[in-house]
C-alpha cells in the first residue's frame, strides 16, 4: 500500500462549531429522557392519540388519569373548574375514606432511587374538606414488596375558607434509603377527606440546572458540541398545525405550558392499516414542555454551544398531513412574526416585549442567538409554496435583524431521483443568493442511508458550489434499512465506521459544509419509534453507541484547517481506507483514518514539511462489524487510547475501526 502523505499546506478553514447535536423529542427524548422529571402525566392532562386508516386520519381522547391509580379505598376523579392555570384545566380530586388511602404514579418504568440521594418533591394541593386529623400527606417511594425506601411527611394547610379556594404549592426533600428500580411513587393521606392535587413532581437533586438528567447531559457534554439544533424534526411540524411545536406556548411558567400530544404518538398514521391492528404505536406519548425553548437555550449555554432553533412555516408534517396555512393569509403572517419575536426573546433587551419574558423566566442577559432554521425538511409543492414561505421569513427577519443567519431546507433526502425537490430547492436558494448573499447561510440536508452509501459518497461535496453553505442536519448509517423501533443493535460498529469514513469527506470540504449533526440523538429503551439513535438509555443507565464515539472523536479532535491531500485520498478508497488530516493553530495534526477491512492494516505516514516528535493513536473498533453496545456492556465498542510514542511514521489500524492519530 502507498504511503499516506501529510502535506504542510493549509486548505479549508474548519468552523469551530462544525460538529453539533440535533435534539428532537422523539423516542421519549424529552419527557422520560433528558428532562429529569420522574413523574409521568404530572399535570393530569395526558391525551391518548390514535393513528387512523392513513395519512390525515388521527384522533385523540383525554385520559387525564393515565398513569395514576388509587391505593386503599380512595377514589380518583378527574375534574376541572378552578385550575391553577387555564392552559391545563384538569386536576385530581381525591376522596380519602380512611388513613392510608392514596394514589400512585406509573412513572414510566417505575421510580429508580440512588441510596443517599435527595429528590425534590413538589405539588400543588387544595384541602377541600377534611376532619381535623387529616392534616398531612406522606410522599413515599415503595419497592416492589411495598417497603418504604424513602418518604417525607408534608403538613397541609387547614381546610378553612382560604385553603379551600386557593391552591398552595408544597415542597419537600425525599432522601433515598437504598438503591431500587421499579419503585412505586405513592401519596397517602393521614385520614379521610377530599384534597385536590396538580403538578406533582419528583426531580433528582443532581439534575443539571434542576432540569436535565445528569448522565444524559454528561454524555452530550463529552462531545463538546458546537451547536444544538432544536426542537426537531417532525415534532416542529406536528401531525396537525394545532399540535405543532409552538414555541411561545413553552416560554411561560411551567404551570402555564399547555400539555400537548406528540406527533410521534401516531408515527404510523401515514401508513394504511386497521386501527388497533396496525404497527406498534405509543398513544400516550405527550409533551409537558418541561423542556421548552427557554430550557433549550439554557442547555446550549450550559454546554457552551450555539443555539439553532427551528420554526414551523405553516405546514404540518407532510408525511402525515395535508394541512397548510395559506401563504397569503393573515394567519401566515403570524407565523412570520413569531420568528421575528424569537430573535427578540433570545437576544432583545429586558425592556423589550419578548426580552422581558426571557428576563422574567430568569435570564436577563442575551442568549446571543446567531442562527434560525426556517422549516424542518419541507419540500416544495404547488399547494404549500414552501419557497415563497421561506422568502417571506427571510425578508421579515433580515429587515429587522440582518445579522441573523438563516438555515433553509433541501427536503427530506439528498436522493434527487426519489426527491427531485432536492435540486429544485437548492437551485432556487443559490439563484436568490446571487443578488442577496445573506438569503441563506446554509441549507439543511438529510440522509439516512445504508453503510455502503456513505462509503460510496466520499466525494459528495467535492463539486458543490461554495457560495451557500451546507448544514448536514440529519444523517446516520442504517444497517438493515433502519427506521425500526427499539433496536439498539442497529447502532453497530459497521454503521459507525462508515459514518466516520464519510465524515472525512465532510471535513475535507469544510469550506462548504459548515454544520453537521447525527440524528436522532436519544432513544429510551422500550419507548423508541426510531432506530438507530446516538445515545440509548433506560430508567437507570445510559450509554453512547459506536456512532456516539465517532461524534465525540470529531468534536474533540479536529483542527482549525484541513490540510491539502492533493486528491491522493481517493486512491485509498479501493483499499477500504478513508482519511483526512487537519491542523491546529499550535501545529498539532489530527489524522483521521477509517479502516473498513476485516483485517488489521499497517500504514506508513510521510509527513512532508513537518518535524514531528511524537505520535499517539485513539482507536474505536477492532471488533466484528455487527458489534454494538448495550446497557449490560456499555463500552464494548469505545475509544481506546494508546500511549504517546516517538514519531516513527508507522501506525497499525485495527480491523473495522476509526482512528485519530495525533501528531506533534
Amino acid at each position: 500500500m502507498e504511503k499516506i502523505n501529510i502535506y504542510n499546506s493549509k486548505k479549508a478553514l474548519i468552523q469551530p462549531d462544525m460538529t453539533g447535536l440535533f435534539f428532537e423529542d422523539i423516542n421519549y427524548a424529552a419527557d422520560g429522557g433528558l428532562y429529569a422529571e420522574m413523574i409521568e402525566n404530572r399535570n393530569f392532562e395526558f391525551i391518548k392519540a390514535y393513528s387512523g386508516t392513513g395519512k390525515g386520519d388521527w384522533y385523540t381522547d383525554l385520559e387525564g388519569l393515565y398513569g395514576w391509580n388509587a391505593v386503599g379505598t380512595g377514589e380518583l376523579k378527574l375534574v376541572s373548574g378552578s385550575p391553577i392555570a387555564e392552559e391545563n384545566p384538569h386536576y385530581l380530586r381525591f376522596y380519602s375514606k380512611k388513613a392510608g388511602d392514596g394514589f400512585t404514579n406509573k412513572a414510566y418504568d417505575g421510580i429508580t432511587l440512588k441510596a443517599g440521594m435527595d429528590y425534590n418533591i413538589s405539588f400543588y394541593a387544595r384541602n377541600v374538606f377534611a376532619p381535623e386529623q387529616t392534616d398531612s400527606v406522606i410522599v413515599a417511594v415503595l419497592d416492589q414488596e411495598g417497603k418504604d425506601c424513602g418518604s417525607v411527611k408534608i403538613t397541609l394547610e387547614k381546610n378553612d375558607k382560604e385553603a379551600r379556594c386557593f391552591w398552595k404549592k408544597y415542597t419537600a426533600v425525599l432522601k433515598a434509603g437504598k438503591n431500587i428500580r421499579g419503585g412505586k411513587f405513592t401519596v397517602t393521606l393521614s385520614g379521610e377527606g377530599i384534597v385536590e392535587f396538580d403538578f406533582v413532581s419528583m426531580i433528582p437533586s443532581d439534575a443539571v440546572c434542576g432540569i436535565f438528567r445528569k448522565d444524559l447531559f454528561d454524555l452530550l457534554n463529552g462531545i463538546h458540541p458546537g451547536f444544538i439544533r432544536f426542537p426537531g424534526g417532525c415534532i416542529v411540524e406536528g401531525t396537525t398545525l394545532a399540535n405543532r411545536y409552538d414555541y411561545k406556548k413553552t416560554i411561560k411558567p411551567l404551570e402555564h405550558r399547555k400539555n400537548n400530544w406528540s406527533r410521534w404518538a401516531v408515527h404510523y398514521s401515514w401508513q394504511p392499516h386497521i386501527p388497533g391492528d396496525g404497527p406498534e404505536v405509543y398513544p400516550y406519548y405527550n409533551q409537558t414542555y418541561g423542556i421548552g425553548f427557554y430550557e433549550y437555550f439554557l442547555l446550549c449555554e450550559k454546554l457552551g454551544c450555539k443555539a439553532l432553533p427551528v420554526l414551523n412555516v405553516g405546514i404540518a408534517c407532510q408525511f402525515q398531513s395535508y394541512e397548510v396555512v395559506d401563504v397569503d393569509s393573515e394567519e401566515f403572517k403570524q407565523y412570520v412574526q413569531d420568528a421575528v419575536d424569537l430573535v427578540e426573546f433570545a437576544n432583545g433587551p429586558v425592556d423589550s416585549k419578548w426580552g422581558k419574558v426571557r428576563a422574567e423566566l430568569g435570564h436577563p442577559e442575551s442568549f446571543n442567538m446567531e442562527m434560525v432554521g426556517i422549516g424542518n425538511e419541507q419540500w416544495e409543492t404547488k399547494e404549500n409554496r414552501f419557497l415563497d414561505r421561506y422568502a417571506a421569513f427571510e425578508k421579515a427577519i433580515h429587515e429587522k435583524y440582518p445579522e441573523i443567519k438563516l438555515i433553509g431546507s433541501a427536503g427530506p433526502s439528498v436522493d434527487s431521483v426519489q426527491w427531485p425537490q432536492f435540486n429544485l430547492q437548492w437551485d432556487y436558494i443559490r439563484k436568490q443568493a446571487k443578488n442577496n448573499p445573506g438569503f441563506a447561510y446554509a441549507v439543511d440536508e438529510h440522509y439516512y442511508m445504508p453503510p455502503a452509501w456513505f462509503l460510496e459518497h466520499l466525494d459528495f461535496y467535492d463539486n458543490y458550489d461554495r457560495q451557500v453553505k451546507v448544514f448536514a442536519g440529519e444523517y446516520a448509517a442504517h444497517p438493515e434499512g433502519g427506521g425500526s423501533m427499539n433496536r439498539p443493535s442497529l447502532n453497530n460498529l459497521e454503521g459507525a465506521v462508515s459514518e466516520a469514513a464519510f465524515l472525512t469527506g465532510v471535513e475535507r470540504n469544510a469550506d462548504v459544509v459548515y454544520l453537521a449533526s447525527y440524528a436522532p440523538l436519544f432513544g429510551r429503551i422500550g419507548y423508541s419509534q426510531w432506530s438507530p439513535d446516538m445515545i440509548w438509555f433506560d430508567d437507570e443507565k445510559s450509554y453512547g453507541t459506536p456512532s456516539y464515539y465517532v461524534q465525540k472523536m470529531y468534536g474533540n479532535y479536529t483542527g482549525n484547517w484541513t490540510l491539502d491531500t492533493k486528491g491522493e485520498q481517493a486512491s485509498f478508497y479501493k483499499e477500504g481506507i478513508y482519511y483526512n488530516p487537519s491542523i491546529k493553530e499550535d501545529g498539532t495534526v489530527f489524522l483521521k483514518v477509517a479502516n473498513v477491512n476485516d483485517k488489521e492494516i499497517e500504514l506508513d505516514l510521510n509527513a512532508e514539511g513537518f518535524n514531528f516528535k511524537t505520535q499517539k493513536i485513539l482507536s474505536l473498533g477492532g471488533l466484528e462489524k455487527s458489534t454494538y453496545n448495550s446497557v449490560e456492556e456499555p463500552e464494548k465498542v469505545s475509544v481506546k487510547e494508546g500511549a504517546e510514542e516517538a514519531w516513527s511514521g508507522k501506525v497499525k489500524l485495527k480491523k473495522n475501526s476509526f482512528s485519530v492519530i495525533i501528531l506533534k
